[in-house]
């Protein structure tokens, strides 16, 4: 079933064939999803892309708690990650690689502002009131 695309979020019809298989059903025996899945997942990708608030989801996706319910348990139970880890597979595969990095770079540089011309940042350090109470 072809949908329009609303949004620049909104998945074309051949990425949602891509990752359909991955997004969660509705538990068996549980409440059956009131909502399309795909209308969840495109809700969940207008926030990321827009940077909005989930109550500022627009009112043609799901209503934002739900939107915001499905989008958590999925990250608990592991089910983005495991999305992650097939797209990224599938990309590097393409890209004539293993699926899987063999490799890891983590870069960790620390600069103090001193060290760069910057002003110095603190406070000044304050006396108590006892010793700043004159004596005669």
């Amino acid at each position: 079933m072809a949908v329009s695309k609303r949004y620049p979020s909104d998945l074309t019809d051949k990425q949602w064939r891509m990752i359909e298989p991955l997004v969660p059903y509705a538990r068996f025996g549980g409440r059956p999803y009131a909502n399309e899945r795909r209308e969840l997942v495109n809700g969940m990708l207008y926030r990321v892309k827009e940077g909005c608030s989930w109550p500022a989801l627009p009112k043609d996706f799901p209503p934002w708690k739900t939107v915001y319910h499905y989008f958590r348990a999925w990250m608990l139970d592991g089910s983005w990650q495991q999305l992650h880890n097939h797209l990224r597979g599938q990309v590097r595969r393409k890209a004539g690689k293993d699926e899987q990095p063999t490799a890891l770079i983590i870069d960790s540089q620390s600069v103090k502002t001193g060290q760069k011309g910057g002003r110095k940042v603190g406070m000044r350090a304050r006396k108590s009131k006892a010793e700043s109470v004159i004596l005669p």
